[in-house]
């Protein structure tokens, strides 16, 4: 697929405009994940099930993102960014509201397919629009954004959380991604209309299957992928599981909140530093030193209780800052920009596929053991996997 064309924006449009967003998604993202969690848990009154849901949830948003490829050829990135934000805006807004629990879950698999093209699309406009500045900067900046947002949104999610109820704080996200289309409509944005083709689904899914044979053929691309498969196995789970640990080790909602919010410092303080920390000893050595670091965490954290615990749980997110601003360059570095929206569809699974895959693995291990904290093995395990596969020859 060739190179998007843009046939209009503001002359301060750039590169950075793009990361930007990362102050809407970052602070959309806190909320929800600060109480998504509890809310499934509601629902199905089971943590070792609420592993299995998620797991489900992420079998469809990797589909969706499989067949992401198939509508940027059909649509404008543009276009289809703007019906992914006003999903996202409508989606929230009711699972805002005290609705049933199986209308929640209806809603929260179409949030899910708007948030698998947002995710994938603000680094392929990053691309597009990065020019000299290059991908390691762009994702720092976002990274750093993403961060300043995520830092308060915990702590406002519970408060509300505890002031309404679990739900209530979904509205709030649904406010957020409001302000990030009023942010992206101001761009100017706009690119030509494709002409929409008839699609023919066995020849589809037949080209579904060859890009992403070619993905996996192209050099650097099985490792890209573990190595991001790893970084969000990690994230998935650190997400899950740290809300129903925290709360079933007898600790309030507010407690959580700080948890969360003080993980985020390490993001913050980190974000701009790496990029230049990158840019002079490379990328490798801060993945191994992330993974490294988190599997003895993970280690630590399945025997520890109280103070110790939630010290943990902060002291960990210094091995994602590590990771988060390079974990996916491996795919940029190693793609022309002309392959990029051809094969992000596929290397995007790598983010999906771990919701699949950890949760479940999570899910056995607290029917083996009996105890939720008997998820952190997968992490360490994880981790572990991921450094062989750093460290092995090409």
């Amino acid at each position: 697929m060739a190179k998007d064309k843009y046939i209009g924006a503001r002359r301060s449009v750039s590169g950075y405009s793009f990361a930007n967003l990362g102050m809407f998604t970052g602070f959309a993202d806190g909320i929800y994940n600060a109480v998504y969690a509890l809310v499934i848990l509601e629902i199905f009154k089971n943590s070792a099930i609420v592993g299995i849901y998620v797991a489900i949830y992420s079998i469809f948003c990797m589909i969706a993102a499989l067949f992401a490829n198939e509508i940027f050829r059909q649509f404008s990135k543009v276009r289809v960014f703007y019906f992914a934000l006003i999903m996202l805006i409508a989606c929230y807004a009711m699972m805002g509201f005290s609705v049933l629990p199986r209308t929640f879950i209806v809603l929260d698999f179409t949030s899910g397919f708007a948030i698998t093209l947002t995710a994938m699309l603000i680094p392929l406009f990053m691309s597009d629009f990065s020019h000299d500045v290059g991908m390691a900067k762009l994702n720092s900046r976002y990274h750093l954004w993403v961060n300043v947002g995520a830092f308060f949104a915990p702590m406002i999610a519970v408060a509300v959380a505890t002031r309404f109820d679990n739900r209530s704080a979904f509205f709030l996200a649904a406010l957020i991604y409001l302000l990030a289309w009023i942010y992206f409509k101001y761009m100017g944005l706009r690119q030509e209309d494709k002409q929409i083709k008839p699609v023919n689904p066995r020849r589809t899914v037949r080209s579904l299957l060859r890009n992403a044979v070619a993905f996996f053929k192209t050099p650097g691309m099985l490792r890209a992928y573990i190595v991001n498969f790893g970084f969000y196995s990690l994230r998935a789970m650190r997400y899950l599981y740290v809300p129903i640990v925290v709360i079933e080790n007898g600790f309030s909602k507010d407690t959580l909140g700080l948890v969360l919010s003080l993980g985020i410092i390490p993001y913050l303080l980190l974000s701009e530093v790496m990029g230049r920390l990158v840019r002079r000893f490379g990328k490798r050595i801060w993945l191994i030193l992330g993974f490294g670091s988190f599997a003895l965490f993970s280690a630590w954290a399945t025997f520890a209780t109280g103070i110790p615990l939630l010290a943990i749980f902060v002291a960990w997110q210094v091995s994602g800052a590590l990771m988060e601003p390079v974990h996916d360059l491996l795919f940029f570095d190693n793609t022309k920009n002309a392959q990029q929206a051809k094969f992000y569809g596929v290397f995007r699974t790598s983010c999906n596929l771990p919701n699949v895959i950890a949760p479940v693995m999570g899910a056995a291990c607290i029917a083996f053991f009996g105890a939720t904290a008997a998820v952190w093995t997968v992490t360490a395990i994880i981790g572990i996997i991921s450094i062989l596969v750093l460290m092995a020859k090409k």
